[in-house]
C-alpha cells in the first residue's frame, strides 16, 4: 500500500486551483480498528485553520465513492458530536463502508465555530479543497485500476450543513457528483421562522392554551385548534400555521424555547439597531398598539456583576435575581470597561445569566465585578413579530402571503435591511438561487417546526426555474412524515416522532446509484395548502419511500372502554412500491415513548396487516403508539436504512 505522504507538494499543488487552500499536508496517516476498521488521514492547509479528516476502509470493501459530510457547527474535523444532536450527521462510518463509500469531513476552516474566521471565505471552498485532494490519497490508499478511477463525491449536510450543501451545489463545479441536503431553509429562514414561535408561545402560554390546541389536533381530538381561544391567540396561532409552523408539532410546548434564535440574536440589532424604538414607538408595529398585551410583558432589572468567567461561554453571577425567565433578552452594560454594550442572553437561573454564543466576545471579556448592568427585554419583544417588516421582495415564500394586502403590498411597515440573505450567505456562501451542478435529493420533515417543510419545496422551485427542461435529470424531493429537525431525544419526542436516519442513508444511497447507474430516486407527491405541505393518505399515492401506517382502536382513531376493557388495535402498513419491506413493528400501548413490545412478523413484505390488544388499568387519556420500520432488501438484521414512521390512537378509559 502506497504512503499517502509519497506524493510531492509539487504534485499536489498541481491539483488545486484555490489561492488559500493550495498547499495541503497530513500530520497523521494510520491503521485504527475502532469503530470499524479503516485507514485514518487527517491534515490542514499551510496558512490557514482549516483541517480535514478521511476514513478509509478496507480495499474489499471499497466501491469507488465518498461521503462528505458538512455542518457549520462541527466542533473538529474528525468524526464526533455536534453541539447539537444531529446524530445522522456526524458520520457512521459502519454505514459509510456498508455502502462502499470512504467518508469525508472539515471543520469548516474554523469559521463557524470561533467566530474570527473570515466570513468571506464560505464553507464549501475549504470542502472542496478538502474533497478533491482526498481524490489523491484514495489513489494512493487503494493503488492500482482503483488507484486511477475518480471515486465519485457525495456532499451531505442538514440545517445549517443543508444551506452549505446548497451552497456548494450551485458555486462549484466537477468537485462533487451529488448533494443531499436535509431539513433545509430558505433564504428568508432566519430570523423568522424562529420569530414567529417565539410570538405564538408568549401569547398562547398567557392563558395556558397550548395543551388544548395539541389535544384537538391529536388522534380522536376535535380538529379545531381554534376552539376556546380569543382573538389575540387565534390570530397567533394562525400567523405561525400560515407562516409553516406545522400544528401537530406544539406538542413539546412545555419545553419549547425560541429555537436556533438564541444563536443569532446578537446580529439583528448590529444590521438594525432602530427597529426596537421603531417598534415601541412608531403606527404599524405592535409595540405602539396601546391595546396589545406585549406592552404589559415589558421589564428591565438593574443589577451589578458579582463575578463573571474568565473566558467563554460566558456565565455571570448577578447581585440580583430578576425572578423571571430572561432568555432572548439583553444585558446592558451601564458602567466599566465595556460601558454601552448589549449582549444577548441565552438562559438564566437564580441569579446566574449565560450569554449567548453569538455575544461580542470583545465586550463580554471586558466585564467585571462591580460593572452595572440592566437586563432589558425590549429587543426580545420587538423581535417577536419581526418577521411582519421582513417580507421578501419577490413572492415565491408562501409563508409570507399572510403579511400582504390583494394588490401584493405589504401590511406593515418594511426595515431597510432584511436579515435573512445575509445569514444565509454567511451558511451557503451566496444567496440561494436553484442554479445546481450535479444531482440533489433533498430529504425535508414534514414535522419540522425549525424549518418549515414548505421551504423544500420553494428550493425545488427555484431549482425548475434554474435548470428549465433539465431540472427533473438533476432534482428530486423526498419528504418523511411524523419526522422532526432533530431526531427523537426524549420520550416525548420519542412518542410522537421518529428519526430520519434510515431514511437519510437510504437517501445516500439512492442518490449514488442515481449519480452512478441513472436509477433516479422516488420522490414524495404533495401539494401546499396555507403554507403546509399535505401528503396523501395512501403510500402508493404518496410516494417517497417511508412506510405508511393506517391505525385503528376498536375501529376507529379513538375508543372508549372501561377499566380492564380489551381494546383491539389494528394496522395497515404499506411501503410504497418498489422502495422496500416492511421489517420491524414495536407497540407501545402506554404511550410512553419507551416501544417495549416487538410485533412477531411474519417474511418480510411490502404490505403487512397486524393486530394487537391491550387492556388498560387507570382511568384517563391514553395514546398508544405503534412504530415501524421498513428496509430496501428486507433485511431485518441489518441497522442501515430502515426507514421509520410512526401511528397513534387515542384510547379513553373510565
Amino acid at each position: 500500500m502506497l504512503s499517502a505522504r509519497s506524493r510531492s507538494p509539487a504534485e499536489l499543488n498541481e491539483q488545486f486551483s484555490d489561492p488559500i487552500f493550495s498547499e495541503p499536508y497530513i500530520e497523521v496517516d494510520e491503521q485504527r480498528q475502532d469503530p470499524e476498521p479503516h485507514r485514518y488521514v487527517h491534515g490542514g492547509f499551510k496558512g490557514t485553520r482549516a483541517r480535514f479528516s478521511f476514513y478509509f476502509p478496507p480495499v474489499d470493501q471499497y466501491q469507488g465513492r465518498f461521503f462528505h459530510n458538512t455542518y457549520p457547527l462541527a466542533v473538529t474535523s474528525d468524526i464526533g458530536p455536534f453541539p447539537v444532536d444531529f446524530e445522522v450527521g456526524t458520520g457512521d462510518l459502519g454505514f459509510t463502508f456498508a455502502s462502499g463509500a470512504y467518508y469525508v469531513q472539515t471543520n469548516n476552516g474554523g469559521v463557524f465555530r470561533d467566530g474570527d474566521g473570515d466570513p468571506a471565505i464560505p464553507a464549501y471552498r475549504v470542502n472542496a479543497a478538502a474533497a478533491k485532494f482526498s481524490r489523491l490519497v484514495a489513489a494512493d490508499v487503494y493503488g492500482g485500476s482503483r488507484g486511477e478511477h475518480r471515486p465519485y463525491g457525495y456532499l451531505f449536510g442538514g440545517s445549517g450543513g443543508a444551506f452549505q450543501t446548497m451552497g456548494a451545489a450551485e458555486n462549484t463545479c466537477g468537485i462533487w457528483d451529488g448533494f443531499l441536503p436535509y431539513v433545509p431553509g430558505c433564504n428568508h429562514a432566519i430570523p423568522s421562522l424562529s420569530t414567529v414561535r417565539m410570538h405564538a408561545l408568549r401569547v398562547l402560554r398567557r392563558r395556558n392554551r397550548l395543551a388544548a390546541i395539541v389535544d384537538a389536533m391529536e388522534p380522536g381530538g376535535s380538529g379545531d385548534p381554534y376552539a376556546g381561544l380569543d382573538e389575540e391567540e387565534a390570530a397567533a396561532l394562525r400567523e405561525a400555521s400560515l407562516m409553516g409552523f406545522p400544528p401537530r408539532g406544539w406538542y413539546s410546548h412545555e419545553t419549547m424555547d425560541s429555537g436556533y434564535f438564541a444563536s443569532i440574536v446578537g446580529m439583528i440589532p448590529a444590521l438594525d439597531p432602530a427597529y426596537a424604538d421603531d417598534y415601541w414607538s412608531r403606527p404599524g408595529y405592535l409595540g405602539s398598539d396601546p391595546g396589545s398585551t406585549v406592552r404589559a410583558e415589558r421589564f428591565a432589572f438593574d443589577s451589578a456583576i458579582a463575578s463573571i468567567t474568565a473566558r467563554p461561554p460566558w456565565v455571570i453571577e448577578l447581585s440580583g435575581d430578576p425572578g423571571r425567565p430572561c432568555g432572548n433578552a439583553h444585558l446592558v452594560v451601564l458602567s466599566g470597561k465595556a460601558k454601552g454594550a448589549m449582549l444577548p442572553i441565552a438562559k438564566n437561573r437564580a441569579g446566574t445569566v449565560h450569554l449567548a454564543g453569538t455575544a461580542d466576545p470583545r465586550a463580554a471579556g471586558a466585564l467585571g465585578a462591580g460593572d452595572a448592568v440592566r437586563i432589558d427585554n425590549s429587543w426580545a419583544l420587538a423581535l417577536e413579530t419581526y418577521h411582519r417588516h421582513q417580507l421578501p421582495p419577490t413572492g415565491d415564500y408562501c409563508g409570507w402571503d399572510q403579511f400582504r394586502d390583494v394588490s401584493g403590498k405589504p401590511l406593515h411597515p418594511q426595515r431597510s435591511v432584511l436579515v435573512g440573505p445575509a445569514g444565509t450567505i454567511s451558511a451557503a456562501g451566496s444567496v440561494l438561487e436553484g442554479s445546481i451542478h450535479g444531482k440533489m435529493l433533498m430529504l425535508a420533515a414534514l414535522l419540522d417546526i425549525d424549518a418549515f417543510p414548505w421551504q423544500a419545496d420553494w428550493y425545488r422551485s427555484k431549482v425548475k426555474a434554474a435548470l428549465g427542461s433539465h431540472y427533473a435529470e438533476s432534482f428530486a424531493l423526498c419528504f418523511v412524515d411524523n419526522a422532526q429537525h432533530e431526531n427523537p431525544q426524549s420520550p416525548l419526542a420519542r412518542a410522537h416522532a421518529v428519526s430520519y436516519g434510515g431514511a437519510l442513508q437510504q437517501g445516500l444511497r439512492d442518490l449514488a446509484a442515481w449519480v452512478e447507474r441513472g436509477e433516479r430516486p422516488a420522490e414524495s407527491v404533495y401539494e401546499i395548502v396555507d403554507s403546509q405541505v399535505i401528503v396523501p393518505a395512501g403510500a402508493a399515492q404518496r410516494g417517497g419511500i417511508q412506510p405508511v401506517i393506517s391505525l385503528l382502536a376498536n375501529g376507529g382513531e379513538r375508543a372508549e372502554v372501561a377499566v380492564g376493557e380489551p381494546v383491539r388495535f389494528t394496522a395497515t402498513i404499506d411501503v410504497p412500491p418498489g422502495t422496500g419491506k416492511i421489517v420491524s413493528a414495536q407497540w407501545d400501548f402506554g404511550g410512553a415513548g419507551n416501544f417495549p413490545l416487538a410485533h412477531s412478523l411474519g417474511p418480510p413484505e411490502s404490505s403487512v396487516t397486524i393486530a394487537a390488544q391491550h387492556a388498560y388499568r387507570d382511568r384517563g387519556t391514553h395514546f398508544a403508539v405503534l412504530r415501524v420500520a421498513s428496509q430496501r432488501e428486507g433485511d431485518r438484521h441489518t441497522r442501515y436504512g430502515r426507514v421509520q414512521n410512526i401511528a397513534r390512537v387515542r384510547v379513553v378509559v373510565t
